[in-house]
């Protein structure tokens, strides 16, 4: 088991993420601590970097961004996300996937530079 998350009952991954809203892109950049520390490149102003972050944990855990949930921690860096539909044998892969690689997300909030 894996210190930055874990499966409830149900089989869903209850999440715990470290955010840093306005960062220059989203992506994961290690630990911070127990949780996993996520950069998002949507500003903290009527909930678009949690809708950042919830676009980037989707894409980590390869499902749908409506199957990934805010439990807690809306208006706080400290976050909890419950994700459902994950193979939950494929969970510590993917984290650790998502720690090794800087999985660098292209969900909302996301700034796409243009080639001059």
């Amino acid at each position: 088991m894996n210190d930055v998350y874990e499966v409830d009952d149900k089989g869903a991954v209850l999440l715990s993420v470290h955010a840093q809203p306005g960062a220059g892109r989203s992506q994961v950049v290690g630990r911070h601590g127990d949780a996993l520390k996520v950069r998002v490149a949507a500003p903290p102003v009527n909930d678009r970097a949690n809708v950042a972050i919830t676009d980037l944990v989707a894409e980590i855990f390869g499902v749908k961004p409506t199957a990934v949930a805010l439990v807690s921690g809306a208006k706080n860096r400290q976050k909890r996300f419950r994700v459902t539909g994950v193979d939950v044998d494929e969970v510590e892969r993917l984290v650790d996937s998502a720690l090794a690689g800087g999985n660098t997300g292209t969900g909302r909030g996301v700034r796409n530079r243009r080639n001059p």
